[in-house]
């Protein structure tokens, strides 16, 4: 998924691109609301992080102007303001959602799937189980705990998002453009290896747990293997 994240402060705008960068998201960066419009109309973004104070204008204001101008693209806002008319004026100006600062990234990728997940197709694929046990693996998605007999398999969201759709239906093939779009909402692009990278990292860390599970199944995609 592409993102476009409007931040002035150049310590949140670097944690929040690495953050999201490393959860396998495009990032692309602005510091202000001039170079933030130029960036929101070009349509390369599903979704935009626009921090309200702005040095050259308020978020607010830039939320009003794209949608004015028919910017139908997620906005969530980011900002220190609290305040309960902050938040009701933040969203009447068009925001989707609105999370108050410092807060916590597992908070902030929930509240993106949660806002990607209102605007998605009405024909979706079945939701995928919230367990899973196969043999030693078992996955438990609501509490983001995945083991391999008794030990734990630490995996960042992205990571136990394709395990859980590879092992909720083992031995089917998914193919690198089905994973691509079920896991990031991304049509396929022959410049990305994102499944594969997420791949490697999954076989890594489940080997490191004593767990051959994932097969590649050349020129087809990847499977989960039953047994190890």
């Amino acid at each position: 998924m592409n993102i476009l994240v409007v931040e002035d402060d150049p310590g949140i705008r670097d944690v929040l691109k690495r953050g999201l960068s490393d959860e396998g998201h495009a990032v692309t960066t602005a510091m202000n609301a001039c170079t933030a419009l130029a960036a929101a109309r070009s349509g390369a973004h599903d979704l935009l992080l626009l921090d309200l104070g702005l040095p050259d204008s308020d978020g607010l204001s830039l939320t009003r102007t794209l949608r004015a101008q028919g910017f139908e693209t997620p906005i969530i806002m980011l900002t220190a303001r609290d305040a309960v008319e902050d938040r009701i004026a933040g969203l009447r100006q068009g925001a989707d959602d609105y999370l108050v600062k410092p807060f916590a990234f597992g908070e902030l990728l929930a509240r993106i799937d949660a806002v990607l997940r209102r605007g998605a197709p009405a024909h979706q694929p079945a939701p995928l189980p919230d367990t899973v046990v196969l043999d030693r693996l078992a996955i438990d998605y609501m509490r983001k705990v995945v083991t391999v007999g008794d030990a734990i398999v630490p995996l960042t969201v992205k990571e136990l998002d394709v395990l859980r759709l590879l092992a909720a239906e083992p031995l089917r093939i998914f193919s690198r453009h089905e994973i691509l779009q079920r896991v990031w909402g991304l049509n396929e692009d022959p410049l990305t290896n994102i499944v594969e990278v997420y791949i490697s990292r999954l076989r890594r860390k489940l080997r490191a747990a004593g767990l051959e599970a994932i097969d590649n199944v050349r020129g087809f995609g990847y499977r989960y293997e039953v047994g190890d």
